[in-house]
Parts: C-alpha cells; sequence; structure tokens
C-alpha cells in the first residue's frame, strides 16, 4: 500500500443530523500475488482535527491501551480479477473479516479495483461500510462518549476507504509492517510534556473512562485495568512537576464508614501500582471519598455503577 496516497476515514452522527468526518492517520496494507491481503490500522491514529476529542476516542470509545489496531483481512481470488486489464475499472463484492474491539466479524463491502499502471492499483468503497457499534462491543464506549460530551451518538459507524496499492519489487504489493501515511504524527499522542491545561483535560477524559475496577468488595485491581494504568502512568510521567490526586468513590450501598475504607483502600492500590511502574511517591496522593461525592442519584444499578469510580486530577 502507498499510505501517502491512500485514506481511511468514518463519519459519526450526533444529535440525530449533525455529521462528522474523521481519520485515521496511520496505516499499513499489502495484498500478496495469490490475493491475500490485510490492512492494519493503528487506532491511536484517529483524527477529528481537536487534540482533546482525539483522546476521549482512544480512551473512552476504541479503548486503545486494550485494542490497539483494527485488522482487515480478505482472500482475493486473482480470477475475479483476470479481466482487470482490458476493463481498467471492476467493481466487486469483496467478503472481508474485521477485528475490531475484540471482535471478529465478516462482512461483503462492495469494492471498487482500478488499474492504473501496470504496478499500481486503486482499491475504494463503492459507498460507505455501515458498522453497527454493539457489533463490536462498542457501545459503552459510545455511552461514555456521550456522557463527555453532552450529546447523543447514533449507535452506526459510516467507513469509507480509498487505497493505493503498488506493485514492489518481485511482483507483491506490499508495504513494511508498521509504515504509517506522511504526517500521522500530528494525529497520534504528541511527544513530550504536555502542557497544564493538556493535562488537566487528559485527566479529565481518564476519570470518564471507568477503565479502573476492582474484584467485588475488595481493593484488588482487575487484570484489565492494568492496560488502562499503563497508560495512566505515561501521561503522568508527561506532565512533570503536577501533583496528581488518585481518589476513590463508591456507590451508597452497605454502611458509609465501609464504603469510606473500602473507597481508601482501592485508591492506594492504584497509588502502588503508579509507583511500581515508576511514577515517583511525591507526585501521587490517594484520597478516599466513599459515597460522600456521587456523580449522580445512587438509585438504578447502572447509576451505582457510575458512582464506582477512580478520578483523576490535578493538585499543583
Amino acid at each position: 500500500m502507498s499510505p501517502e496516497s491512500s485514506a481511511i476515514r468514518f463519519i459519526s452522527i450526533k444529535k440525530g443530523s449533525i455529521a462528522e468526518s474523521s481519520r485515521f492517520a496511520a496505516f499499513s496494507g499489502s495484498i500478496s500475488e495469490t490475493g491475500e491481503a490485510k490492512i492494519h490500522i493503528a487506532l491511536d491514529s484517529v483524527d477529528t482535527s481537536i487534540d482533546l476529542r482525539n483522546v476521549r476516542m482512544r480512551f473512552l470509545f476504541f479503548e486503545t491501551f486494550a485494542h490497539p489496531e483494527a485488522v482487515i483481512s480478505a482472500q482475493i481470488d486473482p480470477a475475479r480479477l483476470a479481466d482487470l486489464a482490458a476493463l481498467q475499472r471492476k467493481q466487486i463484492d469483496l467478503p472481508v473479516t474485521l477485528s475490531l474491539h475484540g471482535v471478529e466479524a465478516g462482512l461483503t463491502i462492495p469494492v471498487a479495483v482500478t488499474l492504473l499502471t501496470e504496478n499500481r492499483v486503486a482499491v475504494a468503497t463503492v459507498q460507505p461500510v455501515i458498522l453497527k457499534l454493539a457489533d463490536f462491543n462498542l457501545t459503552t464506549g459510545r455511552e461514555k462518549l456521550e456522557e463527555a460530551a453532552g450529546v447523543t451518538i447514533t449507535p452506526v459507524g459510516l467507513v469509507s476507504m480509498d487505497l493505493m496499492f503498488e506493485r514492489n519489487g518481485a511482483g507483491a504489493a506490499t508495504v513494511p509492517a508498521g509504515t504509517t501515511v506522511s504526517g500521522a504524527a500530528t494525529a497520534m499522542e504528541a511527544s513530550g510534556d504536555f502542557s497544564r491545561e493538556a493535562c488537566t483535560g487528559r485527566f479529565d477524559i481518564l476519570s470518564q473512562g471507568r477503565s479502573v475496577n476492582f474484584a467485588p468488595s475488595t481493593a484488588r485491581l482487575d487484570a484489565n485495568s492494568r492496560d488502562f494504568l499503563n497508560s495512566l502512568s505515561d501521561i503522568i510521567r508527561r506532565c512533570p512537576g503536577m501533583v496528581v490526586e488518585i481518589g476513590g468513590h463508591t456507590d451508597s450501598q452497605g454502611k458509609a464508614a465501609w464504603n469510606l475504607a473500602l473507597s481508601e483502600k482501592r485508591a492506594a492500590s492504584v497509588n502502588r501500582y503508579l509507583q511500581q511502574k515508576g511514577i515517583p511517591a511525591e507526585r501521587l496522593v490517594a484520597v478516599g471519598y466513599g459515597e460522600t461525592t456521587p456523580l449522580v442519584p445512587n438509585d438504578t444499578v447502572q447509576n451505582r455503577a457510575r458512582n464506582r469510580r477512580i478520578e483523576f486530577k490535578v493538585l499543583n
């Protein structure tokens, strides 16, 4: 694939009628002479043109700390394109497998294949591919985005691809794994230290992710929380000199004193883990709030789940 001549975009719809177009800036792909095709998309490269909205998409929606890439695989029968040299352009229905957010699903995508030169071919979706978020366990991520942005989001995404492949050497149209489109760094998480504003915004978004979980009624970290905390530790390192509060919160089930103690233990557990990842103890403050600061009334199972949380904020 020639990434600098290719594009992968998706459209999301909010408030019922407002369409927003975003792209992925880093991807790579190849087609072998036998028709085996594969595309790797770095989900961390999601580009909405707004820094903190990119962060929301990474941490709240795609959960890239646990699911860093999407992969599209297909087996193209060369016989189906045997007449491409004569036709120059041909539309085919292409069965593909999409691996996204821990789910693999089969899709059939109409694509147009255009022979540009003997060694250059374009492959483009004929129409946007409609992906139902529920099919890829992305419903919870959508709900988190809705809470964070204060908008409703239609539970589908419309994906389009315009890909350019070039024959490489002996014949395979390939690129090395990890090749990225030019300018991808503008969409990937910035390197170096963050400003205070950027740090504060990121900690707020990470708090909304509710990605730190514990075994029921204990302060033992869920195994799935570690990938998230590893990403968090990298952000803390890049907020030099700032002290970060780790706030533990519970719902109102049980006695208040027991909830306070549990919230303190859970905050301390996160504190210990971050120190094990190399964050200095003096940069972390663990505080337990118990049931005293609910986000929402503790009147439903869903609301109580939202109130059981770990929050992060910059103290100074």
